[in-house]
């Protein structure tokens, strides 16, 4: 038997219900606060993510699923969204249109890394991007989304940790403090941070081995030397979250794997998930458009791991499934008179189901029961004559006949009535 591939995960009829929920909020949320949705491919010119992630990050070097197309080209399956968006919106002037300057995207992504619980090779992001906007206030609208997203799916726990990169110059600054800093401990740092102290520095702050967290117990701030221009931005984003009432905690240690971030960095996490406890992340990066061909462009976002939601989604946030409706419709007349209910039923939004091979009423009605039906439609020659029909209620037994012109509006006054909805969340 064919298996699914290690690392892929399929996605089945009872876990679906979680996951309109999860994309139901995102899109709505999204566009409460001004963002238009972009469906950006699957596949890209590697190029795209080695100019933009960097060469020297995890992605890029061992997750990235890169292979060789006919034209002898490099493509990659996308490991992330920004890169994909920003590609898009050089590539359509999206620039030039103001309400294009807010964008969010819903899908999957692609990462060779270890699987776990909520962490897969194949696995699905909401994410959004705002351009041009130098303001510390778009970094707290941005955060704000985020953090209300999960607030409104009522996660569990949840701690916002905020730091800055500074700019560029900050950066490159800082970076070498670090360094200068490391020098006497690079024998004591584990294997993936002496390779780091070469191609990532940065990255060295995020590591969680125990012996390199002791060591950077004493390195260096880089919130300690900002240029006034970064130290006043990031007060104001501070200051934007406080008026807005959204705790944060000011992590000095937390980084991006990305070189495209500058400023502004954050993520959300909660203990509820144990030791990958992130469940959203992003920052600024207002390098990125400008490396990628455009002009000089501020930018920020956010991405979010939807696996990881849905492990966390109360099963109170799951409305009722809309109400089964069974037709029971036999012999010549009655079948043909129940396709063509079954079709108007199902124009109006109702969920109709039927047994096609059953030849007798008993047979549907124990398919009625195994579907669990609320109600089952009962129709066979006689009643095609009479132009009625009967409605079973397949809880209490008891049969009503009516008029087959009234089936439609006596259906959907019943289910309105049990407060059920009327159509598939």
């Amino acid at each position: 038997m064919i298996r699914c591939i290690k690392g892929f995960k399929d996605i089945l009829p009872e876990d679906l219900p979680s996951w309109r929920v999860i994309k139901k909020t995102a899109h709505k949320l999204a566009q409460c606060y001004g963002y238009s949705e972009v469906m950006i491919p699957l596949l890209e010119y590697t190029d795209l993510f080695t100019r933009s992630i960097g060469g020297g990050t995890d992605i890029v070097e061992k997750e990235m699923y890169t292979f060789q197309d006919k034209d002898g080209s490099l493509i990659t399956l996308r490991p992330e969204g920004t890169a994909g968006v920003v590609r898009s919106f050089l590539e359509h002037r999206l620039f030039n249109i103001p309400k294009n300057k807010k964008l969010y995207y819903i899908g999957p992504m692609f990462r060779h890394e270890r699987p776990q619980a909520g962490r897969l090779r194949q696995f699905h992001q909401f994410g959004v991007e705002a351009f041009d906007i130098t303001d510390s206030l778009i970094d707290v609208e941005v955060i704000a989304l985020l953090w209300n997203f999960f607030s409104f799916l009522e996660i569990p726990q949840l701690t916002l940790e905020i730091n800055t990169l500074g700019t560029q110059g900050d950066r490159k600054r800082y970076i070498q403090q670090l360094k200068d800093f490391l020098v006497p401990h690079l024998q004591h740092l584990c294997e993936n941070c002496r390779r780091r102290y070469q191609t990532n520095p940065l990255r060295i702050l995020d590591c969680k081995v125990p012996t390199c967290r002791l060591i950077l117990q004493h390195s260096p701030h880089l919130c300690d030397d900002l240029s006034p221009l970064s130290r006043e931005h990031f007060q104001g984003v501070l200051e934007g979250l406080t008026t807005l009432n959204i705790p944060f905690t000011h992590n000095h240690y937390l980084v991006r794997g990305l070189d495209y971030y500058t400023r502004t960095t954050f993520e959300v996490t909660t203990p509820a998930l144990g030791a990958q406890s992130t469940l959203g992340a992003g920052g600024r990066y207002d390098g990125l458009i400008e490396s990628l061909g455009g002009q000089p462009t501020p930018a920020i976002g956010f991405a979010v791991g939807l696996e990881r939601v849905a492990l966390l989604l109360p099963p109170s946030l799951i409305p009722p499934s809309a109400p089964l409706i069974f037709m029971a419709a036999f012999g010549n007349q009655g079948r043909q008179a129940g396709i063509k209910i079954i079709d108007e039923l199902r124009k109006k939004g109702l969920i109709v189901e039927t047994d096609y091979q059953a030849s007798t009423l008993r047979g549907h009605l124990k398919k009625a029961d195994r579907l669990s039906a609320l109600i089952t439609i009962i129709l066979g020659d006689n009643e095609v004559q009479k132009g009625s029909l009967i409605l079973r209620d397949m809880q209490t037994k008891e049969q009503k006949e009516i008029l087959i012109s009234q089936v439609s509006d006596i259906l959907m006054s019943r289910i309105q009535k049990l407060s059920l909805p009327t159509e598939i969340y």
